[in-house]
């Protein structure tokens, strides 16, 4: 706890100068998605209704029904079920995030697994920047000690693009990682 405390601190000095100037085009578009799950057919008591996938976004936000399903890979790449309250909110960061943000905020790996016999219903708020934004880690971010510079600039679009071809697991790495 007293290590996430440390990192939240630094991140909340060093943010702000570049978050002001630059958030606007972070989130360019804000997209509200309805997604539906069906029920497996087959075999009722596992049933994969989202591959494992970052998100391509800044950020989203997540509101579901009562029917849980999603789950998200730790750091030992265990999966572990979400248990989202009633009314409750998901917020990922996306990959753009991430790559802003220097590898300091983590995009998590995520999925829907279905279950049971009740279809399952999300509504997302996804926010992310106009194709032709030019993603660059502020240089606040950057020190040769504990944080060399992860990613190249890139524009969003040109990101979309090369995963859209690809389908890559990594493709944020694969695509600007140094």
């Amino acid at each position: 706890m007293n290590v996430m405390g440390s990192k939240m601190f630094e991140l909340h000095s060093l943010i702000p100068k570049q978050f002001n100037s630059t958030i606007e085009e972070l989130k360019g578009n804000c997209n509200l998605r309805l997604m539906k799950y069906r029920v497996p057919e087959i075999n009722k008591d596992c049933g994969i209704g989202l591959a494992p996938h970052t998100d391509k976004t800044t950020l989203t936000i997540l509101c579901q029904n009562e029917v849980q399903g999603l789950e998200v890979l730790t750091k030992t790449n265990q999966w572990i079920k979400l248990n989202i309250p009633q009314g409750g909110f998901v917020v990922f960061v996306g990959d753009i995030l991430k790559a802003w943000s220097n590898g300091r905020l983590h995009a998590a790996t995520h999925k829907v697994k279905m279950f049971g016999d009740k279809e399952r219903y999300s509504v997302g708020l996804l926010s992310n920047p106009k194709n032709d934004v030019k993603i660059e880690v502020p240089h606040e971010l950057v020190d040769q000690k504990m944080h060399p510079l992860r990613y190249r600039s890139f524009y969003y679009g040109d990101y979309l693009d090369y995963f859209c071809s690809t389908f890559k697991e990594n493709a944020l790495d694969a695509f600007i990682g140094i």
